[in-house]
């Protein structure tokens, strides 16, 4: 699949994603042996973002050339293992033209679900649709849910599929019956949502997501129970893309 990816199909990057979280990958190990306390991955860095660099068959790897250790790994362990520390894996390098990165916020698409995260880059903007009744809604029914801190909206337009209004969601402590709380918001206020617009949720609290980070950066919330958030450029934010390391 390796060839038919180019800036102008998503759909087969979307493709390789799928079929290597179904897959294995054979990791170069440049200390080390598999299953060994001192083994270590080989990195590579491409415009100030790591890499792990492995290849997709025994075949790849003779062409390689490689001639220290290798361990096989699964697609969806190796992304679960490499995205917390911010490494993305880089398939191939030997091959001509220097292989495929797969970027660390794709991994952790791989890794939570391709069908629950949306295809990057995102592009984040503060929403412009007038979605009135359904804020108000939402922020009456938040007054009412004491678990909740704060909530901030944004739109999102992922690569592959509808743009979507998201509420950030910051709650005081994450667990099951905080989650169940908020739900139950949720569901209070969706029919309120204008016909035919998606909306979404993120945890404020997800390190890892870019649609939080956009929101902690640049949206002031449009509720908040302690009233403590002064900060951010609030209406004015300026768009901003997620995902890749530069511009596809």
């Amino acid at each position: 699949m390796l060839p038919r990816i180019t800036p102008d199909r998503l759909d087969a990057y979307e493709e390789l994603l799928a079929a290597l979280a179904e897959s294995q990958v054979w990791m170069l190990l440049w200390h080390g042996g598999p299953g060994e306390p001192e083994a270590q991955y080989g990195s590579v860095e491409v415009e100030g973002h790591g890499y792990a660099p492995c290849v997709t068959s025994e075949r790849e790897l003779r062409e390689s050339g490689w001639t220290r250790s290798h361990e096989v790994v699964g697609g969806r362990d190796i992304a679960a293992a490499l995205y917390p520390e911010h490494w993305g894996l880089w398939l191939n390098p030997h091959a001509p033209g220097g292989g495929l990165g797969i970027p660390w916020l794709d991994l952790r698409r791989i890794a939570g679900g391709l069908d629950r995260l949306p295809a990057g880059p995102l592009v984040i903007s503060e929403p412009s649709i007038r979605a009135d009744a359904f804020y108000e809604r939402l922020t009456l029914h938040a007054r009412r849910t004491p678990v909740l801190r704060s909530l901030r909206r944004a739109w999102v337009r992922p690569a592959v599929g509808p743009a979507y209004l998201v509420i950030g969601l910051e709650v005081d402590e994450p667990g099951e019956r905080t989650a169940r709380a908020v739900r139950h918001m949720m569901r209070q206020a969706i029919a309120a949502v204008p016909d035919g617009l998606p909306v979404g949720t993120v945890a404020m609290a997800d390190a890892f997501d870019p649609v939080a980070m956009w929101l902690r950066a640049n949206a002031r919330p449009f509720y908040d129970r302690d009233g403590i958030h002064r900060s951010g450029p609030g209406p004015a934010a300026r768009p901003h893309g997620y995902g890749y390391p530069g511009p596809y």
